[in-house]
């Protein structure tokens, strides 16, 4: 016979959140995955297996953790949502590879929180991150220096934005930033009516291996931002003008006009068009 507990446990999505009458909250971005076929596929184009450890952001009520669970050495699950923990800690509490943790994930020390969690095995990030954090959320993944991986499930344009190409609308700083730390690659789309409540918006996933490589030496790599900065800052003007700007203080614009004709390139062009590549040499001429 199996209990009433085993039961809710086995609930779809929908009927989850009604029995525990619970409802989304906008101004914390929740949208439910309810399609089953997403979690498996986005588990199994992330790579993660028995050898990782995976931290997840946002995990709402589960859909994602339960397939994670499968595959994973451990889960260490972080929900914001004090109302959701009763939730996902009766879901889990037979997983001893489940840890779920209530707490705001721009406020966690997250290499703290790995080691306690999932010590002696690697690190990754698998999440239907709450769309409200994405940006700062992804730099504290990358600025932790823990994870050999990042799978995500973003809004469209920002998954767009980050594996955007020069020249392009979508192309900025956070692409650069993006690609200077991590190899990042479309997977697939996920359409409105995945979720509950329906979003307005495609949601696309996203993976982003993070580099083993340094591109540059510390002065460089900052000088390398503050380059990238000043470039979209000030995008429509060109870059000599954009980069004398910002090194009012140590380079005339002469000295700058001259750098960037060393790189060979025309002192019209903006830096919109420049890829990362092109970026790095210009700081390596600066530094």
């Amino acid at each position: 016979m199996i209990s009433a507990d085993t039961q809710y446990k086995e609930l779809p999505i929908r009927e989850l959140l009604k029995y525990h009458g619970f409802k989304s909250s906008k101004s914390m971005g929740q949208n439910f995955l309810v399609d089953p076929n997403i979690p498996e596929k986005i588990v199994k184009l992330s790579g993660i297996d028995n050898s990782c450890g995976v931290l997840e952001v946002g995990p709402g009520v589960g859909a994602l953790t339960k397939v994670l669970c499968q595959y994973a050495g451990h889960v260490t699950a972080v929900e914001l949502d004090k109302r959701l923990i009763p939730i996902l800690t009766g879901m889990f509490s037979s997983k001893k590879n489940v840890s779920i943790i209530q707490g705001d994930i721009l406020k966690t020390d997250i290499r703290k929180l790995c080691e306690e969690t999932m010590s002696g095995i690697d690190h990754h990030v698998c999440a239907n991150l709450p769309y409200n954090i994405t940006t700062p959320a992804i730099s504290a993944f990358i600025e932790s220096g823990v994870f050999k991986s990042i799978t995500l499930m973003l809004q469209k344009e920002v998954a767009h934005r980050i594996c955007a190409k020069p020249g392009t609308s979508e192309y900025g700083a956070f692409t650069i930033y993006s690609n200077y730390h991590t190899v990042p690659g479309i997977l697939f789309d996920v359409f409105p009516e995945s979720f509950i409540p329906r979003p307005n918006v495609t949601s696309t996933v996203v993976r982003m291996n993070i580099r083993t490589d340094k591109l540059l030496d510390k002065k460089s790599e900052e000088i390398f931002f503050c380059i990238v900065r000043a470039a979209f800052n000030q995008r429509r003007k060109t870059l000599a003008n954009a980069l004398s700007s910002a090194f009012s203080e140590t380079r005339t614009k002469a000295d700058i006009t001259e750098i960037v004709e060393k790189c060979g390139f025309d002192a019209r062009i903006r830096g919109e068009v420049l890829g990362i590549d092109d970026f790095i040499n210009l700081s390596r001429f600066f530094s």
